[in-house]
């Protein structure tokens, strides 16, 4: 008997496509925020602890972070890719935005990585400049971790909330492909997102702050959430997933 239960289920996994992209989508965003947090917290703050491009450094660690992002690129795009299959019959336009989306925010992340990698290399070069190259140095140096700072601004703290809250809640709401009160997360979350992304950009609250952290909480929830429900339960019979599985 449990032979038999065993062959139908694994029989059902290979006819049901949705469940394997279901799963791959569940790990990918699992990794987006394993190597986004990784970069953020473990690796990227000694680049803001007094002046790094001049002083001794954590090179090391600070590389570790930029692979860690470059990583993170992989894990966006891989999230969009996937799940397009999924979603293209239904909302073939909106599946397409949401790709376009999660593309240009890993540009911002492909730009701030650049901008970590460049002061790292500056540093390494010019370690035992005199003092006053050194001074012009670190002028250079804070330019380009400026520009580190304003592409997670503009990448995961403003097109985020179009693309994963906006777009991609709104699809997973409508086509109920996951439980539409874990939608709603995103349908909040993304609105809060951009309105605290372009209240830093106009210098209304502080970039990266407090106000944008918290505005990020329900983000968070719908991401994550969306990420474990899809690794445990796979999307919901619908008819979008239907018109996959018997082709």
């Amino acid at each position: 008997m449990t032979t038999t239960v065993q062959t139908v289920a694994r029989s059902r996994t290979a006819t049901d496509p949705t469940r394997r992209a279901a799963t791959i989508v569940g790990w990918l965003f699992v990794l987006t925020y394993v190597t986004s947090i990784a970069a953020k917290i473990w690796f990227y703050p000694p680049l803001f602890d007094g002046n790094y491009i001049t002083g001794p450094g954590q090179d090391t660690r600070v590389l570790w972070g930029a692979f860690s992002e470059a990583i993170l690129i992989i894990a966006n795009i891989g999230t969009a890719t996937v799940i397009y299959t999924v979603i293209k019959k239904r909302h073939p336009n909106l599946a397409l935005s949401f790709v376009a989306a999660r593309v240009m925010e890993s540009v911002f992340i492909a730009v701030g990585i650049l901008a970590v990698l460049t002061v790292v290399t500056l540093r390494q070069d010019y370690a035992a400049a005199g003092e006053q190259s050194a001074a012009g140095l670190a002028v250079v140096g804070d330019a380009f971790l400026a520009m580190q700072e304003w592409t997670f601004g503009l990448g995961p703290s403003f097109v985020v909330g179009v693309g994963n809250g906006c777009i991609l809640g709104y699809i997973m709401y409508r086509t109920g492909l996951v439980p539409r009160r874990l939608a709603m997360f995103g349908l909040i979350g993304g609105p809060l997102i951009i309105l605290s992304g372009s209240a830093a950009m106009l210098g209304y609250i502080e970039l990266d702050g407090t106000w944008q952290m918290l505005s990020a909480a329900p983000e968070f929830v719908w991401e994550l959430g969306l990420g474990i429900y899809l690794i445990v339960k796979g999307f919901k019979s619908s008819p979008s997933t239907a018109e996959v599985s018997t082709r």
